[in-house]
């Protein structure tokens, strides 16, 4: 079994308060994480996707009491959104009774539903924690988790073939119960066909106009669309860098399918070869770095990436709380060069720190102050960093 680098901070936040959120695309591994807890703690356990687990929340605030001595998990605590104001009630009984730990896990894998319902009943009672896929601090078989993705049952999977196979009828999942489950009355042939143009286009800036010509839809339902993917953890909007340096800067994000696997499962990519030769090779490599970068950093760090009319261009931006700004550039390539608009973006944004992430194995500077550092290395120094 993978050990999930989670782990602890989900022991910590469940240390210091009543009911933590742990929020994670679907198979991402969160109940299997949730479950390592049964190790060290009395913990009870109900799936609400299951008939059984809804029959046992017809009257929560019952069931619930009486497990109150024990750590209770409830996944896929979307499904029953009017769950959290009984939830309240619970938490502040078993304050009054001087219960100030963790008593409630809630997993689910519709973020920006689950907290809009928490932070209206929960507020000052709940802590959220981000469970993404496998990242190359977990595992150290980057080009396998490139190609296939993070995923664990399809990172894990006995063959490439198999791997895809997984990732395929996971899609088919989410366009046919998942998606539906979640309200938006989209036909899943549509939903499949926006999903794969976005694959095709891995790491560009958004041209909702083109996306749009492209579906026959007009601009809202283009917006509608890409909000459902964030909502479900699938899709990142990396926001534009925003500052007063007197340059025309480019305003539209840049967008990245979360996950590398997904990407190449859409366009049919099955092995490295054929990865390799793709036209998106480029796009799903910074993709692949950005989302592990992104993840690794601490909380409160601010990601953006800067690009201005006159060429002047930064991958990646992070600007780590303390004021410290990291800024990244990803080549694919193992004898990586820096453009001259790396360096003019840079002098723009007040970088304290220039790095060029590769993926080989050495880290070594170059002219300027520039590292080049291995992806996994620079991960690892932001875990570090998050844990000072």
């Amino acid at each position: 079994m993978i050990r999930r680098r989670k782990l602890s901070e989900l022991n910590l936040l469940l240390d210091e308060f009543p009911a933590v959120a742990l929020l994670g695309p679907r198979q991402v591994g969160k109940t299997t994480l949730a479950l390592e807890l049964t190790r060290d703690k009395s913990t009870h356990y109900v799936d609400l996707e299951s008939d059984a687990g809804l029959a046992r929340m017809a009257d929560p605030e019952a069931y619930l009491s009486s497990h109150e001595d024990q750590l209770v998990i409830l996944d896929e605590v979307q499904r029953l959104p009017g769950l959290f104001r009984q939830l309240r009630g619970l938490i502040d009984s078993g304050r009054r009774k001087g219960r100030r730990s963790g008593h409630f896990l809630l997993l689910g894998s519709a973020s920006i539903e689950l907290l809009r319902q928490s932070s209206e009943s929960l507020a000052g009672r709940i802590a959220y924690v981000e469970l993404g896929s496998l990242d190359l601090s977990e595992v150290d078989q980057a080009d396998t988790l490139w190609l296939r993705g993070g995923f664990p049952d399809s990172f894990l999977a006995r063959s490439d073939a198999s791997s895809l196979r997984w990732r395929r009828n996971l899609i088919r999942t989410y366009l046919e119960r998942d998606i539906p489950q979640l309200g938006p009355r989209i036909a899943a042939e549509t939903l499949r066909r926006f999903w794969t143009m976005l694959a095709h286009v891995q790491s560009g800036l958004l041209n909702a106009s083109s996306l749009a010509r492209g579906l026959g839809v007009d601009g809202k339902t283009i917006a509608s669309y890409l909000d459902l993917l964030v909502d479900l953890l699938l899709l990142r909007r990396l926001e534009p860098w925003n500052g007063n340096v007197g340059k025309r800067l480019v305003k539209s994000p840049k967008i990245y399918l979360r996950d590398s696997g997904i990407v190449h499962a859409l366009l049919g990519i099955e092995t490295r070869e054929a990865l390799l030769g793709h036209p998106v090779v480029g796009g799903s490599y910074e993709g692949f770095v950005v989302e592990n970068l992104i993840m690794s950093a601490p909380d409160g760090t601010r990601s953006s990436f800067y690009r201005t009319s006159g060429g002047a261009e930064c991958d990646l931006v992070l600007e780590l709380p303390g004021g410290d700004v990291w800024a990244i550039e990803i080549k694919r390539s193992t004898a990586p060069k820096v453009r001259r608009g790396f360096w003019n973006a840079t002098d723009d944004i007040g970088a304290t720190r220039r790095i060029l992430a590769y993926p080989g194995t050495e880290t070594f500077p170059i002219e300027r102050g520039v590292e080049v550092m291995p992806v996994s290395q620079l991960a690892r120094e932001l875990i570090a960093w998050n844990r000072t």
